[in-house]
């Protein structure tokens, strides 16, 4: 589970986040990177569309991804804010999400418009 420190929770930060930060896409996640100095653990937020399904699946997804980021916080900047947003369903978001930190890590991403 992923600590609370570590959870996005304004609405403010989520836009920001999303129109200003770098971002890494795959198929079925985009990845939202932005830094800040106000910052000492990196906070970490979630976008899931109702194109992924019903709030039952749509919860269960979120607590998934919630799981799977929380191993992998310390390939996160510290400073930093990231949100995912889940576009479709799959059955295994592990290799997905795994590809895309490391993308976000080395720097091999695109600016949001």
């Amino acid at each position: 589970m992923l600590p609370a420190k570590n959870r996005l929770r304004t609405s403010k930060e989520f836009a920001q986040t999303t129109k200003t930060g770098l971002r890494a896409t795959s198929n079925s996640l985009v990845l939202y990177l932005q830094t800040s100095n106000e910052l000492t653990e990196p906070k970490i937020g979630l976008i899931v569309n109702k194109s992924v399904g019903g709030s039952v699946v749509r919860h269960r997804v979120s607590r998934q991804l919630r799981h799977l980021i929380s191993e992998q916080l310390s390939a996160l900047p510290r400073n930093s804010y990231l949100v995912i947003r889940v576009l479709r369903m799959q059955s295994d978001y592990k290799s997905e999400l795994t590809k895309l930190v490391e993308k976000l890590s080395t720097g091999q991403l695109a600016a949001s418009k």
